[in-house]
Order: structure tokens, then C-alpha cells, then sequence
């Protein structure tokens, strides 16, 4: 009776430990994440106007705004977007609902999860021979946006079968029990009930790509430009423009580079403010992802 008492309070003993540790390890990420966010608020939030945001980079740091460099950037996620989302659902759904379950498959798989670890500069390089030299899409933000959709499209596979594995196999099966096909299974039950989970991984890859600076460097993306690319709304016929696509462009991390390699200390707060823009975007990009996730689970009746 005694070992088992002993035990347990060894056990317990242990277990406060863990909890303890971890306690500890959660609070120093914190605190760190805390200190650095504070830091930068503090030396770039002073820098924040109106003008900083309508204004061209400039040789002189009380002139210089990211204008360019935040319009290239959401040009470039539009692009990363309508790349990445499509494909990368279409490839879960299929892997997950249709595939058959071979040696085929199974080296697809293994080969996804390999290249969610690939570092960044590799797709750049695949990018800029793909995309720059086959198929002579230039250094444009068609290409940029292709080279990002690349690196977070295994991210967006990989959460897309996660998200539909977990529903459970019931609902598929009173949806066959009622006579509904394969495909309108797929459409009306399985892929509602995975939105959630579906948005979190496309937000997680967006998130990493409007951050990414080593593809786009690779890709041909300028440190410098005073211009903006060409309006994807005209005013005649027929009122849209894609030529905005083969356009030159700069994005937020490149400008922030840009910037924190001067050595002038008002540049170093240009970068602090540009880090605060960058940082606010992808909040909202996370904030907008959580809002819709929330609208789906409230139709969803389980």
C-alpha cells in the first residue's frame, strides 16, 4: 500500500513538474513576442500618417512611404491566393475522398509533407526558371504571386486533408444512405463541415508567404520603385485590366530590408513603422479568416 502511495505522489510530483515547465516555456515565448511587438510599436508608431502610406520610397527618410510596396504587396496575394486556394483544396478533397489508397498515393503524400519543409529559396529558384525563363512571364507580380503560391500549396493540401479526415464517417454514410452521390456528399456535407479547418491552413500559408523575401528577391522584385503597377480597373470597355500582372513590383518585407540596411537611424524607424503595417495586415488577414469560420459553424447544424 505504501509503493502505491509513493507512486502516486511520485507520479503527481512529476506531473507538477511538467506543467510547471511548460508553464514556464509558454510564458518566456510570450514575454519575448510581448518585448519585441512593444519595441517595435514604439519606434515605428510615431511614423505612422497618411503621408507614410500615399508616399513613394525616397533618398531622404522623412519623405519616404510604402505605397508601392504595400499596393505590390496585395497585388501579390491576390495572385498567391487564386493560385494556392483553388489548387490546394482541389488536391485534399481529391487525396482524401477520391484517391485510392496504393503505393501511388502514398508517395504523393510523402512527397507533399517533404516539400511543406523545403526552405523558400528553392522555389524562388524553381520560380524564376519555370516561370521567368520557360515561360517568360518576366519578372512580373504574376510571377512573385505563382513563386508564393508554390511554397504555401503543400501547406494548404496538407491542412485540407487534416480538416477532412476529421469529419466523421456518419455523416458521409446517411448522406449515401440517403441517396446522394459521391460528389454531392463532398459538396453539401463534407467540405462545409472542414471549412474551419480548411481557412486555418490557407490563413497559416498566406500569413507565411506575405512575409516571404527570398522567392521574391529571386524572382527579379525591386528594392527601389516609385510607381505603381497598372490599374486592374479602366474606364472603358471592357473595364478590367490584366496587365497589372506583368508589371514590375516590391512588397512590405523587401522595403523593410531595404531599410533596415541603411544606416541612417530614421530609415531603421521607417522599417519599424513598415514592420507594424506588415503586422497589422496579417492580423487582419487572420481576423477575416476567424470571422468566416465562425459564420460557417453557425449554420452548421451537427
Amino acid at each position: 500500500m505504501k509503493n502505491i502511495k509513493r507512486r502516486i505522489a511520485f507520479n503527481k510530483f512529476w506531473d507538477y513538474v511538467f506543467w510547471v515547465t511548460g508553464l514556464l516555456s509558454t510564458l518566456v515565448g510570450l514575454v519575448l513576442l510581448f518585448t519585441l511587438i512593444v519595441d517595435l510599436f514604439l519606434d515605428g508608431s510615431g511614423r505612422l500618417s497618411y503621408k507614410f502610406f500615399t508616399s513613394f520610397p525616397s533618398r531622404f527618410p522623412e519623405e519616404a512611404g510604402i505605397l508601392s510596396a504595400w499596393v505590390g504587396t496585395f497585388f501579390l496575394m491576390i495572385v498567391t491566393a487564386f493560385a494556392a486556394i483553388p489548387l490546394g483544396v482541389a488536391a485534399g478533397i481529391y487525396l482524401e475522398e477520391y484517391a485510392k489508397k496504393n503505393w501511388l498515393t502514398d508517395i504523393i503524400e510523402i512527397n507533399i509533407a517533404n516539400l511543406a519543409g523545403v526552405p523558400s529559396i528553392i522555389y524562388g529558384l524553381l520560380a524564376m526558371g519555370l516561370f521567368v525563363y520557360f515561360f517568360k512571364f518576366g519578372e512580373s507580380i504574376l510571377t512573385g504571386g505563382l513563386a508564393l503560391a508554390l511554397l504555401i500549396l503543400p501547406m494548404v493540401i496538407m491542412a485540407t486533408r487534416e480538416a477532412i479526415r476529421a469529419i466523421p464517417n456518419s455523416i458521409r454514410e446517411a448522406s449515401y444512405a440517403l441517396g446522394a452521390t459521391k460528389w454531392q456528399t463532398v459538396w453539401w456535407h463534407i467540405i462545409p463541415y472542414s471549412t474551419g479547418g480548411i481557412l486555418t491552413g490557407i490563413i497559416i500559408g498566406l500569413s507565411r508567404a506575405i512575409g516571404e523575401t527570398a522567392p521574391i528577391i529571386t524572382v527579379g522584385a525591386l528594392t527601389f520603385i516609385a510607381f505603381l503597377p497598372t490599374p486592374p480597373i479602366t474606364s472603358g470597355f471592357p473595364f478590367i485590366s490584366f496587365k497589372w500582372l506583368f508589371d514590375p513590383f516590391t512588397v512590405m518585407p523587401i522595403q523593410i530590408f531595404n531599410w533596415v540596411s541603411r544606416p541612417q537611424a530614421e530609415f531603421h524607424i521607417n522599417a519599424a513603422a513598415a514592420g507594424i503595417v506588415l503586422m497589422i495586415m496579417t492580423l487582419l488577414m487572420n481576423g477575416i479568416a476567424i470571422y468566416i469560420r465562425y459564420r460557417f459553424r453557425k449554420k452548421i447544424k451537427w
